[in-house]
């Protein structure tokens, strides 16, 4: 029976527009966010549910899909009734200072305490200097330096009194004490000392060295009496300091009671106060003067570094971090310039998304976070220790040696969800055996649905929110229904819809672009149509040129008359994204030989691993079919005519099978018709890829050269219902002017394309005459014969070719 076309009902399938549930898309309220998305959401549901050990989540789909606003807004919702995580703050380690310690506070407490314990400090530089500038700590003050001035005066006077006794007088000098004899209660001159008899002479010294010892004893007491006044001073400063710094620290203590580590940490910051009191009195005209370029008391030790807060009641953090870098993901220690040098200190401790995220939900892009340098390393590291370091890169991986701040690590609570594609996720699992570990949860969001009445309304109610969020014009529900309809073209199958959110949002947005040039109110058909038309054409400057390469026969491609052992197969070229269909030239030649099938384009490495295997299986056929009683004596060639790129796909197996039988059988293939499908072992067709952009990239070049009716293609029945054909060649095949083949077998195939019966063979696997199973048949029996008479006679090329 003779293969008919097919209508032009069969290929294409509208959306009518009577599913869309509304008239325009003003009239949807409820917004809706996902579509068909079952399984992915119920896996979301569990793995932010469970909160265990390694359950995160990984979020599959294809770029573009939208997966990361849907993601986004469930965790937000989940988030908002979940508990608010703590407040975390570091400060000064009076103990260790290169280990600041963490403090944990309630939700909205840290901010309090950051700046209450501002205020106190502030506060502190008024009130101490005001207790040591009052009347009565100076009056106490003066009775000590009273007693050690009075206890100095009174050993001097002593040692004065005894040395009057021996008339010798005690004179204070530049250089300190000195004794001289007195005359007359006068001090000697030495000229009239020298006049004195001898034995007077040595009295007189030997007194004054006697007194000379006993001033230097008691001197010598002297730094111990200072030594005590000091401490009693500072005994003192301790007393006033700690009856004003006390009762304030004990102050903030009540009001932060019951937060752990807060009254150590303030006890010891009350004691750092006392013991450096002097900081804050520094003011003083009594205190010490400073060196030259001596620096100022430093107050940082006291403040607070609020590194992440979170007001209360506001649910649990949910984070992404479009640059997950090691510093940005697990913290930095950042430095400043001071004096010549970089210093670092707590509070230039800066969180990273993971304390950002701690105790809610981390957002990250997969390939992003594998890019970066250590970052996934960290981040596995702080989810298996399940706590947050901060240490510098350097350090983490050996390459920094000197000392540095170690802050005390804080506990880690979050639930990481990485979105990527399915690649990605695959090979982590395989390669990376903590992932598993890990990332217990899959959610594999899905890029298409099958097109259902349902799903056609749902998606509708989606276009709608899409386009009111966007601020678009109101969509018409024609309008909705196109769009639809090309989300199926998209994928290339009309039983199914694409729901990449962001491929549909950029055609509404365009979409509106044209409604509004055109000054309508409604987003009609023909602007969703015009902007389809637009973004082709954008991209179409290769096809073009293509196109025009065979047009002006640069690129051999007939489009009419018949050719023995050529035939038009179809590819498709992918660019940035494009695709656009190709004709080739596929061209055979036979000779006797041993049964080898030369593909050419996999010999010169241009054709990849599906082409070669295509190249197999019509081998096998061949054999299976003409060479049951014998082995197959032949040798072919097979090579796409002009292609200088690689050349991958088994879609290409048909039409070489169909040059193969043209040339064995000598029946020559009409030019008019192009090929696309694979075959199997059974001879049967099978299902191909992009088969509407190769039937379009066909039918442009017969259009340009002129339509006579005997022109079409030839594909694979079982893509029939993928077919989704642009308006023009619909147009063209409901006017009889091109035709579009469905074929099941490469029987049907080959009667189509040579106009000769396939033939079936009878009980005894003979052939009908004439027919073009037939004509292969008796040219592999007189291969046969021929490669047998000339083994026997010993000729040949060493190949087993003729």
């Amino acid at each position: 029976m003779a293969i008919e076309p097919l209508k032009a009902a069969q290929l294409y399938a509208p959306c009518a527009p009577e599913l869309i549930p509304y008239q325009s898309t003003s009239e949807v309220v409820e917004p809706v966010d996902v579509v068909g998305q079952e399984r992915a959401l119920a896996a979301l549901a569990f793995g932010t549910g469970i909160r265990r050990d390694g359950y995160n989540l990984f979020i599959l789909g294809t770029p573009g899909a939208g997966r990361h606003g849907v993601v986004r807004r469930f965790l937000e919702q989940r988030a908002a009734s979940q508990a608010t995580p703590a407040d975390w703050c570091y400060v000064h380690n009076f103990e260790q200072p290169h280990r600041p310690r963490a403090l944990r506070f309630a939700p909205g407490q840290g901010k309090g305490f950051c700046e209450t314990m501002a205020q106190l400090v502030q506060e502190l530089h008024s009130t101490l200097p005001s207790a040591f500038e009052s009347d009565e700590y100076q009056a106490r003050r003066r009775v000590v330096e009273q007693e050690f001035k009075d206890r100095h005066e009174q050993a001097i006077d002593e040692i004065r009194e005894r040395a009057r006794t021996r008339e010798i007088a005690l004179i204070t000098t530049p250089g300190g004490f000195a004794f001289a004899p007195l005359v007359n209660g006068e001090v000697m001159s030495p000229a009239a000392f020298h006049k004195l008899p001898e034995e007077t002479r040595k009295r007189i010294e030997a007194d004054i060295e006697q007194l000379e010892q006993e001033l230097g004893e008691r001197l010598r007491r002297l730094p111990q009496w200072q030594k005590e006044a000091r401490r009693r001073i500072r005994e003192l400063d301790h007393d006033v300091a700690l009856s004003v710094v006390q009762p304030a620290f004990a102050e903030l203590k009540t009001a932060f009671e019951g937060t752990p580590g807060v009254a150590e940490y303030l006890d010891a910051a009350c004691r750092d106060v006392v013991d450096n009191v002097g900081d804050f009195t520094a003011a003083r005209e009594d205190a010490a003067p400073r060196l030259p370029f001596a620096p100022e008391p430093s107050f940082t030790r006291y403040e607070v570094n609020l590194l992440i807060q979170h007001p209360a009641g506001r649910g649990a953090p949910v984070v992404y971090a479009d640059l997950p870098n090691y510093p940005n993901l697990v913290g930095r220690l950042d430095h400043q310039a001071r004096f010549g040098t970089l210093s670092t200190d707590f509070t230039l401790i800066k969180p990273g998304a993971l304390h950002e995220a701690n105790g809610g939900y981390l957002l990250l892009d997969a390939l992003r976070l594998l890019s970066q340098p250590y970052a996934w390393d960290a981040m596995k590291r702080a989810l298996r220790a399940k706590e947050l370091r901060i240490e510098p890169l350097e350090r983490a991986i050996g390459l920094l040696t000197t000392v540095s701040l170690d802050p005390e690590p804080i506990p880690l609570d979050v639930t990481v969800l990485l979105i990527g594609d399915r690649r990605l996720y695959y090979l982590l699992a395989e390669y990376d055996p903590e992932f598993a570990e890990l990332f217990k949860v899959a959610a594999d969001f899905e890029d298409d649905l099958r097109r259902s009445p349902d799903t056609v309304a749902d998606l509708a109610r989606l276009l709608a929110t899409l386009a009111n969020r966007q601020g678009l014009l109101p969509f018409a529900s024609s309008a909705v229904a196109r769009v639809i309809e090309h989300a199926s073209r998209s994928i290339g199958d009309a039983q199914r819809v694409d729901v990449r959110l962001n491929y549909l949002g950029d055609l509404l947005t365009q979409a509106d672009y044209f409604a509004r040039q055109a000054g309508a109110a409604l987003v009609l058909p023909s602007h969703v149509q015009q902007a389809i038309d637009a973004a082709e054409q954008r991209s179409g400057r290769v096809r073009e040129r293509v196109q025009e390469a065979i047009l002006r026969d640069t690129l051999l491609i007939d489009t009419s008359g018949e050719r023995v052992g050529q035939i038009n197969g179809l590819a498709v070229l992918g660019l940035g994204g494009v695709m656009f269909g190709r004709p080739s030239r596929i061209t055979a030649r036979v000779r006797p030989g041993q049964g080898r099938v030369l593909d050419i384009e996999r010999e010169v490495e241009l054709g990849g691993p599906l082409h070669s295997k295509g190249v197999l299986i019509l081998s096998s056929f061949l054999a299976a079919r003409y060479a049951t009683g014998e082995a197959l004596s032949l040798s072919a060639s097979l090579v796409f005519e002009q292609s200088y790129s690689g050349v991958d796909g088994d879609s290409a197996s048909c039409a070489e099978l169909y040059t193969l039988l043209s040339a064995l059988a000598e029946a020559p293939i009409r030019q008019s018709l192009a090929v696309t499908g694979s075959v199997n072992q059974f001879g049967q067709v099978q299902a191909i890829g992009g088969v509407n952009e190769k039937i379009e990239g066909f039918f442009d070049i017969c259009r340009a050269r002129g339509l006579t009716g005997n022109q079409g293609v030839l594909i694979p029945a079982s893509n029939v219902q993928h077919l989704m054909l642009r308006a023009d060649v619909r147009d063209a095949v409901a006017a009889g002017q091109f035709n579009v083949y469905a074929v099941r077998t490469v029987d049907e195939g080959i009667e189509l394309l040579t106009g000769l019966p396939a033939g079936v063979a009878d009980a005894e696997g003979v052939y009908p005459e004439g027919s073009i199973n037939g004509l292969v048949s008796d040219r592999l029996a007189e291969y046969a014969r021929i490669r047998a008479a000339l083994a026997h006679g010993g000729e040949g090329n060493g190949n087993g070719d003729i």
